[in-house]
């Protein structure tokens, strides 16, 4: 049997993995008796862990939310899973970054030294995904708000400053739009907080940018959710954000014959397919917002191909075509400088 203090933080660390555990299944993992387990737990609750006893067939005790923070308990794993997740936080555009640096620093001081060398000897450098200046960042109060509303299944009031948009209009009063929306689901996607929701005086599905959204209070009344299009949130966002009506493709698709391995595309699309048909050849069908888009997104294979369809993407090869071609006897009558 392991010592008492071993045990109890076994015992403690069990406890914050799930919310209720029977006493049997507590006594077998800890490998003690249930009366054991009660003593344990006796001991935790006067060190001022909040353990509360549920009765039932499968009785047994669950950690409570408390009304303080005791010490908590992270295993290796954890501690730097924790360290990481604080180390990057910045890159969320949640409008953390600063809370975060302070926790790590918390979380770091209290480390053993083991971790604290782990920890120390980790070097991130969390990027966004486009280039550029950072972007705006959401205020974590409205994130809580907006939070609090999808949680509650509670329609949304809220000002909306349209993007390109100034915070004022001409008269110098507020230049956002006042909107009722039935909130549903807060996302990340580049870098940026985004409420999707169904938008009650427009009748439609809707995604709005989080650090333009200024919350009314209080809230409206309850709402029995609706089921976002396709079933499936992330696949809709990223349908909206490519230009797509739907969930189930971009609105530019075209079909070439590639004179590539398939293999070799494979490892490069990101919305496509591709299927084998010998050797030094596949077929190759992609989408994306515009079919120039689609045009570009071929040639950049530097391969031979052939167009299968449609006539859209057809012309738009033809146009992308005369365009360089034009730069090209363009920047060969440019004089060179000496």
């Amino acid at each position: 049997m392991p010592k008492t203090s071993a045990r109890l933080l076994s015992l403690l660390s069990l406890l914050q993995a799930r919310r209720d555990w029977p006493g049997q299944a507590l006594a077998e993992r800890l490998e003690v008796s249930p009366r054991t387990v009660r003593r344990d737990v006796d001991r935790l609750r006067e060190l001022g862990y909040p353990i509360v006893a549920f009765k039932g067939p499968d009785g047994g005790y669950r950690l409570d939310a408390g009304a303080r923070l005791p010490p908590l308990l992270f295993d290796d794993d954890q501690a730097v899973a924790l360290a990481v997740a604080l180390r990057t936080a910045a890159a969320t555009g949640a409008g953390i970054g600063e809370a975060a640096a302070r926790a790590l620093t918390t979380v770091r001081q209290v480390m053993p030294d083991r971790l604290r060398h782990r920890l120390d000897a980790l070097r991130i450098t969390a990027v966004e995904r486009t280039p550029g200046p950072p972007g705006p960042q959401a205020d974590p109060r409205v994130l809580m708000a907006l939070s609090a509303a999808v949680h509650a299944g509670e329609v949304l009031r809220f000002d909306h400053s349209p993007a390109h948009a100034p915070r004022t209009d001409e008269t110098g009063g507020s230049a956002a739009r006042p909107r009722r929306v039935e909130p549903h689901h807060l996302v990340t996607w580049g870098g940026r907080w985004y409420l999707v929701g169904w938008d009650l005086d427009r009748a439609d599905w809707r995604t709005f940018r989080v650090d333009r959204i200024a919350p009314r209070t209080p809230t409206g009344p309850r709402f029995t959710p609706r089921e976002v299009p396709g079933g499936d949130v992330a696949a809709f966002v990223a349908a909206r954000f490519r230009g797509s009506d739907g969930p189930d493709g971009w609105p530019c698709r075209g079909e070439v014959i590639l004179g590539l391995p398939a293999s070799e595309v494979s490892g490069y699309l990101r919305d496509g397919v591709v299927e084998e048909l010998g050797p030094d050849r596949c077929r190759l069908v992609l989408g994306t917002w515009s079919w120039a888009g689609v045009a570009a997104a071929v040639a950049r294979f530097d391969a031979d191909f052939e167009i299968v369809g449609p006539d859209e993407f057809r012309d738009a090869v033809a146009d992308l075509a005369r365009r360089c071609a034009r730069a090209a006897e363009q920047s060969g009558d440019t004089p060179q400088g000496g």
